[in-house]
């Protein structure tokens, strides 16, 4: 066995997506499913950011804008918009995306810490920046993005 074999560089396996022009992206491991637009019921008096609820298999799930719970722009739905179902804490929620684009290998040696985004209202979420090719990738901590998402 080489020397190159031994040395196992270790990765984290993340889905990427797209909100505007940037691509994040989540550790698989706390997507459970990630479905087409589809009927979102209105709840009144939640956050900004919370779209309402879909019954998912008979499941209640809640639905956030993940754009408007960043800070950023949200923009109109699209046919390439999808809701990426995550489960935290034994909890599942539903996060509007403008569009998924792949399962990526990040080697931990290609992410780096958040740098400081000063005034960035998302950079509270981000928990590293992946180096794909010649891109970047902003690593979304989910947990962050739910924690007190209801209100």
């Amino acid at each position: 066995m080489s020397a190159a074999t031994m040395t196992a560089t270790t990765e984290r396996q993340v889905v990427a997506f797209r909100l505007g022009e940037e691509t994040y992206a989540i550790d698989i491991s706390y997507i459970e499913e990630i479905i087409r637009m589809r009927t979102i019921t209105f709840v009144p008096r939640a956050p900004h950011y919370m779209r309402g609820v879909l019954n998912l298999r008979g499941r209640i799930v809640p639905v956030m804008d993940l754009s408007a719970r960043l800070g950023l722009p949200t923009h109109d739905e699209t046919p390439q918009s999808r809701i990426i179902v995550v489960e935290v804490g034994g909890e599942s929620i539903g996060l509007i995306v403008d569009a998924v684009s792949e399962v990526l290998r990040l080697p931990e040696d290609h992410i780096e810490p958040p740098t400081q985004m000063t005034g960035s209202e998302s950079a509270n979420y981000i928990s590293g920046l992946g180096k794909v090719n010649d891109r970047l990738v902003l690593l979304l901590d989910v947990e962050k993005v739910v924690e007190n998402a209801g209100q």
